[in-house]
């Protein structure tokens, strides 16, 4: 395999991310039965304050081939193109995402059903602290269970309020969850 290179997101990278999000993502929900929950990258990116994160490129062969949005304490998004899953790219991210912050615990969420990304992390150490059912916001007549994973110590998510504070003040999570 040619070498790995993690960078920061270029401007010209967009091509290619909203077309690596839009095949992953896709194949994401269908794992968990959410294939009507779909949103292609174009709108995403804008809902879920994606360029509000740390964006970094997994580039192989000069193109990129996945990439990850972060903040200190939370992994946002994580995304590889089909093409290239199962050969440690997306371990690679999770761990230059682990290498690069200082706060722990880091948290995410897994979508019931992507038993894949379940054993991705686990592969690097997150360990499974709950598990909640509730709502996709955008799509709330979707019913959504994910589970919640752990790096580090303890989560301090708040599942109760539905929504926690992110950097910048704003309220959102990847997958937001309303209790029922």
């Amino acid at each position: 395999m040619d070498p790995l290179i993690v960078r920061p997101y270029r401007p010209s990278d967009w091509p290619r991310l909203t077309a690596i999000h839009d095949a992953a993502r896709m194949q994401e929900l269908r794992l968990a039965g959410l294939e009507d929950a779909f949103l292609p990258l174009e709108t995403a990116a804008e809902r879920e304050n994606l360029f509000g994160y740390t964006l970094q490129i997994a580039e192989l062969a000069g193109e990129p081939a996945a990439f990850i949005a972060y903040t200190e304490s939370e992994v946002a998004w994580l995304y590889v193109d089909p093409a290239f899953m199962r050969r440690g790219i997306g371990a690679r991210l999770v761990r230059y995402m682990l290498d690069h912050t200082a706060a722990r615990p880091v948290t995410l969420e897994v979508l019931a059903g992507n038993n894949p990304a379940l054993a991705l992390y686990r592969s690097q150490g997150f360990a499974e602290v709950e598990t909640v059912t509730g709502s996709m916001p955008g799509n709330e007549r979707l019913p959504v269970t994910v589970h919640v994973l752990s790096y580090g110590g303890a989560s301090s998510l708040q599942h109760e309020t539905g929504c926690r504070q992110r950097a910048g003040g704003q309220f959102f999570i990847r997958i937001l969850l309303i209790k029922k």
